[in-house]
C-alpha cells in the first residue's frame, strides 16, 4: 500500500468522533478550523458548539453584532479570529450574495484565512487537492523525513506543504488531510510518540536515527514582554442599583474591542501610593481624593509573547465622574465581551 493508503486506511479505523466531521457545509468547517488554530481539541469542541448554535450559518454570524461574536470567544484567546470571522461573514453575504467562496484562492482572499485554512475547506467541502499542513502535520512530516527547518519557520511550511502535495490523495483530499491531522494528533504526538507501534516506523528518519526528541527543531524563543497593569475598578451607587466604569479597548493593542476597566500601565512593579501620584491618576479623578477599598493579589496572565502582572483597585465614589467610558450595571457587565483576565477577577473577587 502507499503511504496515503495506509494512512487513510488506519484513519478509517481510529478517527475520533467530532461534531464537524462527515459535514460537506463550507462555513461549518470554516467555523471548526478557526477555533482549533491554537487551541487544544478539548477546550475547542465546547466553544464549536455553543457557536454553531448562536451562529448556525453565515448570515446568521454577519447579522449578529460583534459583542455577541466575542462574548462567545471569552476565553479563547486570539480574539482578532473572532473578529475576522465576523468581517467575513458580512463580506460574504454582501459581495458573494451569501455564498461561500468555492475555491482555495477565493477562499484565501476572506480576511484573516491562511493557507492552512484555506486547504482545509477547499479539500473538505470541495475536493481541491491541497495539502493543510497545521502543526500535528508538519510535526509528522519532520520527523519522517527529518526535516532541520526550525517549526514555524517559512522555509519549514513551505518544505511541509511540499512534500504533503506529493503524498495527497488526489481522489480524497479532505480525507487525507484530515487523516495527517488525526495522525499527528494520535500517534505522532509532541511528546511520548506512539512509534513502537507505529505504522511508518520502518522508513520513518527520526526513529531510524534516534532523533525523535530533537525533531522537530524548536524555534529560538522570542524575548518574553512584561507589562504591568493597575486596573482601576470604579463602583458607585445609583437609584437603579450599583453602577461600575467600564473601559472599551480600542487601538491595535491586545484585546481590541473587549472591555475591562480603566487601567494604568507602568514599566515596572509600583507601590499605590506612587500610582495615586502619576498624572494617569490625576487625570482621571482630577481634585477628587478616592478611597481604594481594596487591593487584589498580583493577577498573572500569560500571552503568547507577553505576561500581563496585574493588580486590580476597588474604588467606591459616591457618584459618576466626568471621564471617558461606559458606565453598565452589574447585570449588563455580564453580558459583555471582557478578556480572560478580567472574567478571572470578577469571578474571585468581585462576586
Amino acid at each position: 500500500m502507499s503511504f496515503s493508503s495506509t494512512l487513510i486506511s488506519w484513519y478509517e479505523a481510529n478517527k475520533r468522533d467530532l461534531p464537524f466531521r462527515g459535514t460537506r457545509d463550507p462555513y461549518l468547517i470554516w467555523i471548526s478550523e478557526v477555533i482549533l488554530q491554537q487551541t487544544r481539541m478539548e477546550q475547542g469542541l465546547g466553544y464549536y458548539r455553543r457557536f454553531v448554535q448562536r451562529f448556525p450559518d453565515i448570515h446568521s454570524l454577519a447579522s449578529g453584532t460583534e459583542e455577541e461574536v466575542l462574548k462567545l470567544w471569552e476565553g479563547l484567546g486570539y480574539y482578532s479570529r473572532a473578529r475576522n470571522l465576523h468581517t467575513s461573514a458580512r463580506e460574504i453575504m454582501e459581495r458573494m450574495d451569501g455564498v461561500f467562496p468555492q475555491t482555495y484562492e477565493e477562499i484565501r482572499k476572506l480576511k484573516g484565512v491562511g493557507e492552512y485554512t484555506a486547504a482545509s475547506v477547499a479539500s473538505l467541502a470541495f475536493d481541491e487537492s491541497r495539502a493543510a499542513v497545521d502543526g500535528n502535520v508538519y510535526r509528522f512530516l519532520a520527523r519522517y523525513y527529518g526535516f532541520r527547518e526550525p517549526s514555524g519557520s517559512a522555509s519549514g511550511k513551505k518544505l511541509a506543504r511540499m512534500k504533503a502535495e506529493e503524498l495527497i490523495d488526489n481522489s480524497q483530499p479532505g480525507t487525507f488531510n484530515q487523516a495527517m491531522i488525526e495522525f499527528g494528533a494520535l500517534v505522532c504526538t509532541p511528546v511520548n510518540p506512539s512509534c513502537n507501534g507505529c505504522l511508518f516506523n520502518t522508513s520513518c528518519y527520526a526513529f531510524i536515527h534516534r532523533v525523535i526528541r530533537e525533531i522537530p527543531v524548536k524555534p529560538r524563543p522570542d524575548q518574553i514582554r512584561k507589562r504591568f497593569f493597575h486596573y482601576l475598578v470604579i463602583t458607585w451607587e445609583s437609584p437603579d442599583g450599583a453602577r461600575i466604569l467600564l473601559n472599551k479597548r480600542t487601538g491595535n493593542d491586545i484585546w481590541k474591542n473587549l472591555y475591562d476597566f480603566p487601567q494604568i500601565e507602568t514599566p515596572r512593579i509600583v507601590s499605590l501610593t506612587r500610582l495615586m501620584k502619576s498624572q494617569e491618576w490625576r487625570n482621571l479623578f482630577g481634585d477628587l481624593h478616592p478611597v481604594v477599598s481594596a487591593v487584589s493579589t498580583q493577577f498573572i496572565h500569560i500571552l503568547s509573547h507577553q505576561v500581563i502582572l496585574a493588580k486590580f483597585y476597588r474604588i467606591l465614589l459616591e457618584g459618576p465622574i466626568e471621564c471617558p467610558g461606559t458606565i453598565v450595571s452589574l447585570e449588563e457587565l455580564a453580558s459583555l465581551p471582557v478578556p480572560r483576565l478580567i472574567s478571572r477577577y470578577l469571578q474571585k473577587c468581585f462576586s
